[in-house]
């Protein structure tokens, strides 16, 4: 699960260009470091660039660092409507004409709400960049925030909140955030409550993107078919109208609550889901490279995990349990979770608290740590295999500030990782005793600490 977890929501794709734009080809391979340019507009925007022109593709990312992040009292699910609105008629195009537009030209534009920013995603083909760049600038300026609009995307999120309440794992990620971070925007649902999204109207929405889409705030990168003098130009086309500051409510920093509680939300269920975790490390954090070294080992690593061994393959409790970091701007998570058959749900609780147990007290084996390091580096390139996902990873280092050299610098502090600090990190983390845990089903074998009832 990701801290920034809300799916982008894109314009239509005209057919076959949406196969042409996945399967373009990465621009550095593998073995080479990659060439990353800063760029500053001449109206001193900033942006991290990955240039190539081998194919007529430009990807943009941006993001407003901490926008978005807490909705107004009685009006939660504020920011997620506006992502799902801004391309709903802009300018001097209405709804259906601003999507025609968008398909017309095989153009995807998208937002996102999340929990510390509120970003954006442009893909274009070089031969309709202008025109993208501008229906871009009009859906963060001037949104038209029709009524009509608002209420067929208010009804599409409440069908698919009221969906989602049938959904064991939707439920037992929500009773979890709501018990970690109580009376924090981390422990709200992003697309707000089935009471609180019949209040909002269309002014606040307006309101929203005047308080806190300001150029201060922004964070872009670019990749693809593109110069460093063009981007600086775009940069101005699409951003420079906004206002230079605007005064975005704090998010508080976030300490983790109700370790040591083991929670049962009581269903009818086959199955019972398991949810559990506690504090991890940000992405800043100099023990962040171990962290993802000890967790591969744990949970992370699919198969080749521990959990997969001793809860899956070893036993056959489930088909599948995982472990997992999210690291956020004001606090940070270690999870873990499954499911399994009601009747083996306290057996396979007890394997996990076991090997997060073990991790604790035994590090890992030096074959362990090898493979982990071989997969990590390995692995990572095939993140770059598109314009588009350069452009997303470029974004995230930026909003990390891990340093525009970090790609080329990556797999030196995975390698760096030795044994001893495998231990100590997760003797740092890792504590069976004050696991916070979520259950949702009829297990059999547990002894929750506070029991709900979940209906049907």
């Amino acid at each position: 699960m990701s801290a920034r977890h809300t799916s982008l929501r894109t314009g239509p794709w005209r057919t076959g260009i949406a196969a042409f734009f996945l399967t373009v080809v990465a621009v550095v391979a593998p073995s080479h470091a990659m060439d990353i340019k800063r760029v500053v507009s001449p109206g001193g925007i900033e942006a991290w660039l990955v240039e190539d022109h081998k194919v007529p593709v430009l990807a943009l990312e941006w993001s407003f660092e901490g926008a978005g992040g807490t909705d107004p009292q009685g009006k939660e699910g504020l920011a997620n409507l506006v992502s799902t609105m801004l391309d709903e008629g802009a300018g001097p195009f209405d709804s259906q004409a601003f999507q025609a537009r968008l398909q017309d030209s095989a153009i995807s534009l998208g937002f996102d709400a999340g929990r510390d920013g509120f970003s954006g995603s442009l893909r274009t083909l070089t031969e309709h960049r202008d025109e993208a760049l501008e229906l871009t600038r009009l859906a963060l300026a001037e949104p038209h925030f029709a009524q009509e609009s608002l209420d067929r995307m208010r009804a599409s999120i409440t069908s698919s909140l009221r969906r989602d309440l049938a959904d064991p794992n939707y439920v037992s990620r929500r009773q979890f955030y709501a018990t970690a971070f109580p009376g924090h925007p981390y422990g709200d649902e992003i697309r707000g409550t089935l009471e609180s999204l019949p209040r909002i109207v269309p002014d606040d929405l307006r309101g929203f993107v005047k308080r806190q889409f300001g150029r201060e705030r922004l964070v872009v990168a670019a990749a693809g078919d593109i110069s460093p003098d063009d981007l600086g130009k775009a940069l101005d086309t699409v951003f420079g109208g906004l206002p230079a500051k605007v005064e975005v409510p704090q998010v508080p920093d976030a300490t983790m609550a109700g370790l040591g509680q083991t929670i049962l939300i009581q269903r009818p269920t086959a199955q019972t889901v398991m949810l559990m975790g506690q504090p991890g490390v940000k992405r800043d954090d100099p023990d962040w490279y171990t962290a993802t070294v000890m967790n591969y080992v744990l949970g992370g690593g699919g198969f080749g995990s521990r959990l997969m061994e001793e809860v899956r393959e070893k036993r056959g409790l489930s088909y599948g349990v995982y472990s997992y970091l999210i690291p956020m701007d004001h606090s940070a998570m270690v999870l873990a979770g499954g499911s399994t058959v009601n009747a083996k749900a306290g057996q396979a609780l007890d394997i996990m608290r076991q090997e997060w147990a073990r991790m604790a007290s035994d590090g890992v084996s030096e074959q362990e740590l090898a493979d982990a390091k071989t997969y990590l580096t390995g692995s990572f390139p095939l993140q770059l295999g598109s314009t588009s996902a350069i452009a997303r990873v470029l974004l995230q280092v930026k909003r990390d500030n891990l340093g525009i050299d970090y790609l080329n610098q990556r797999d030196r502090y995975i390698n760096a990782v030795t044994q001893a600090d495998v231990k100590r990190v997760a003797q740092r983390l890792l504590d069976p005793a004050k696991l916070l845990t979520v259950l949702v089903g009829k297990p059999a074998g547990v002894t929750p600490t506070q029991t709900i009832d979940g209906g049907s």
